[in-house]
Parts: structure tokens; C-alpha cells; sequence
């Protein structure tokens, strides 16, 4: 036990005194925050800009182009009908109503007609107009066919009804998507800051081999098991300082809602921490020198980290890609948090973390076996 503590100790204090390393393991995976505010942090509540063209200049459509204009995070300009497609085309309008001549007639029978909305932005935009509109000019022809045909019974109506003392009020519920979107952003960045900081502290096995410290440490009370035990219990000490100060800066500092309780995210992560530690050491175990270990690395970890949504949503990659991802821990670890912000229990998740724990499982196994099998002085166990 001593050994193994001097191992632990002596390894650390040599990270320590490299202030680049430390920095990188510790910090850069903070990076990821400040990439997912940047990316989902401003994505509040847009103005749509919609143009009104209208032709008919009667009281009801007077009235309309009102109500367009109260609606909430709508701004109205008035435009002639030779202004239309520039202001489409140039993007400066969303959309354009255009009331046309006997649209005022038409409400009035009963039968809204002589109305357009143009938009090259889709049923996005020209849904959302075609609700608020539509509702209110049924109420108003509502209110004609009630009266019968009797102009001055329904204007009599109409000014009851634009006078209602009723009022509507509006709450806006909290949108947690964006903070869903920002904490998955900078954990499947962490995601590779850890697989890169479990991949070059397995590394310095291979490193002291080369330089023949690992052989005069053979000559010591030390052997092998207890060097690699070592070696992981110093991984994994690295990395769960890295997911508390990650974790800490994103719900103490940034106070970013997170929608997963902070235990629980340390404790998914410690287990994706063992599943890391164990790729490494395959790595290491596969390979002949720290070049090779690092060509290792870049040939496994990123690509892998690429196809299972680290950077962007799984879902839009196609299907035989995420079939592909179904077969790479770092995608079960973000599956888990997804399910979690959607408010399924931890317990209700166990199947992702047994296949979490099987994959670290898979891992130091194979490692073990491929040490074993060596004959040489860069592989032992």
C-alpha cells in the first residue's frame, strides 16, 4: 500500500509542477461552456417583421392590420404592393399580408376572403399569422351573421366587441431547451478533454519505459500491478477534478440550469471516467511508443467523439451513422443525460449505466489480456 501511495503522490506532484498540463486537464474543458453559450446562448424570443399591404383602407381592415400589429414580438410596417418581393427577397420582412380590395365586404358577409400572407420562410412563419388572424377574423364574421344582414345592429356589435373590458393575460413559461442545449454542448466537450487526459497519463507508462525509469522501478519492492493500479487511481483523480470544476463553473458561475441534479451528473460521469481510463490503457497496451499512442489517440478518440454528438445532435447524421453510435460509450453517456432532462428517473436509466459500466468492464479486460500476453519489457500484468 505504501508503494501505490508513493506512486499516486510522486505522479501527481510531477503534474502539478507542469503548469501547461495542469492547465489543459483541469481548465480547457471550461472552453466547452463558453462554446455552448455562444452557440445557444442568445437564442431568445425573435421579432418577426411582417409587412401590410393594404388596399382596402376599410374600418375592418384598418382594424386588422391593428390587431397584427399587437401581437406579441410582432413589429407591422406598412409597404406599397411594389415594395413586396424586394423586402421578401432582401430578408428584411419575414412575411407580407396583403389585404386586397373587398376584404372589409367580405368579413362582412360572413365569408373573410381578398386576404394573402407571402413568405419564403415556410408554414414557420405563415402558420403562425394564419392562427392569430384567422381566430380574429371569425369572431368578427361571427358577429355579422348574428346580426342578420343588419348594418347597423353589427356595428352596434363590432364596437362592443372592440371595447370589451376583458383582458387576456400572457405568462411566459421558462424555455429549459436552451440550457439542455448549452449542457450537453460542454459535456460532450469534456467528453474529449477527458478521453485526451486519461489517453496522455496512460501514455507516461510507455514514456517510462523508454527512459528506462519503469525498469528501475521494477528493481524496487514495486511491481507491475501495482505501478498500473497506480497509474489509474491518478486518472481518475485528474478526472473528477475536472467534471467538479466543470460542473461548478457551469451551475455556480454561468448558473446554468442543468435539469439534472449535481451528484448525479458527477456520479454518470465518474462512470464514463472508468470507461476512459480503460480505452486508454488499451491503447497503451496496443501500442509500441508514445508516437504510436498518440496516432492511437487521434485515430480512436476523436473520431469516435464525432460520430456519438459530442459537437452537434446525434440525430441529424444519418441512420447507418447512428447505428454506428450505438456501439460507443461516450453516446450512452449523453443518452443518459438527455433522458434525465426529460424527467425520467435514474433508476428508470439502468440499462445505459450497466452498458457504461460493461464498456469500462470490456476495456480494462482486454488490456489486462493483451499486457499479459506480452513478452517484452512495455508490457506487463
Amino acid at each position: 500500500m505504501k508503494e501505490i501511495l508513493w506512486l499516486i503522490t510522486n505522479s501527481l506532484r510531477s503534474i502539478i509542477k507542469n503548469k501547461r498540463k495542469l492547465f489543459t486537464y483541469l481548465f480547457v474543458p471550461l472552453i466547452g461552456i463558453l462554446i455552448g453559450i455562444a452557440a445557444y446562448g442568445n437564442t431568445g424570443p425573435a421579432t418577426m417583421h411582417a409587412g401590410v399591404v393594404n388596399q382596402d383602407n376599410g374600418e375592418i381592415a384598418n382594424d386588422t392590420v391593428k390587431f397584427v400589429d399587437g401581437l406579441t414580438n410582432v413589429k407591422v410596417k406598412n409597404i406599397s404592393s411594389s415594395e413586396v418581393k424586394d423586402q421578401i427577397a432582401s430578408g428584411k420582412l419575414d412575411c407580407v399580408i396583403v389585404l386586397n380590395s373587398g376584404f372589409s365586404n367580405s368579413v362582412l358577409n360572413g365569408n373573410p376572403d381578398h386576404i394573402e400572407i407571402v413568405s419564403i420562410k415556410g408554414a414557420t412563419i405563415t402558420g403562425f399569422v394564419k392562427t392569430y388572424v384567422n381566430n380574429y377574423l371569425s369572431s368578427i364574421a361571427s358577429l355579422s351573421k348574428a346580426a342578420g344582414g343588419d348594418q347597423a345592429v353589427f356595428q352596434k356589435m363590432y364596437d362592443q366587441y372592440l371595447a370589451s373590458d376583458f383582458q387576456v393575460s400572457a405568462h411566459s413559461l421558462k424555455d429549459t431547451s436552451k440550457n439542455n442545449d448549452i449542457t450537453n454542448q460542454t459535456v460532450g466537450f469534456l467528453i474529449m478533454i477527458m478521453l485526451s487526459c486519461a489517453g496522455g497519463l496512460s501514455e507516461i507508462i510507455l514514456q517510462e519505459k523508454e527512459n528506462r525509469t519503469y525498469l528501475r522501478l521494477m528493481s524496487t519492492p514495486i511491481n507491475s500491478r501495482k505501478y498500473v493500479f497506480s497509474n489509474v487511481v491518478v486518472n481518475m483523480i485528474i478526472m473528477t477534478v475536472q467534471i467538479l470544476i466543470t460542473l461548478t463553473f457551469m451551475t455556480q458561475v454561468f448558473h446554468i440550469s442543468t435539469g439534472i441534479p449535481f451528484l448525479t451528473m458527477v456520479e454518470i460521469l465518474m462512470i464514463f471516467a472508468l470507461a476512459g481510463v480503460g480505452l486508454s490503457l488499451v491503447i497503451t497496451a496496443f501500442a509500441s511508443t508514445t508516437t504510436s499512442a498518440g496516432a492511437l489517440q487521434n485515430l480512436i478518440m476523436t473520431p469516435s467523439c464525432l460520430l456519438a454528438g459530442c459537437f452537434w445532435p446525434v440525430e441529424i447524421m444519418p441512420k447507418t451513422l447512428q447505428k454506428i453510435a450505438d456501439f460507443l460509450p461516450q453516446r450512452w453517456l449523453l443518452d443518459t443525460f438527455t433522458q434525465l432532462q426529460k424527467g425520467h428517473s435514474l433508476s428508470s436509466l439502468s440499462m445505459n449505466i450497466s452498458i457504461l459500466f460493461a464498456f469500462a468492464l470490456a476495456f480494462f479486460m482486454i488490456a489486462i489480456y493483451k499486457f499479459s500476453r506480452g513478452n517484452n519489457v512495455r508490457n506487463f500484468i
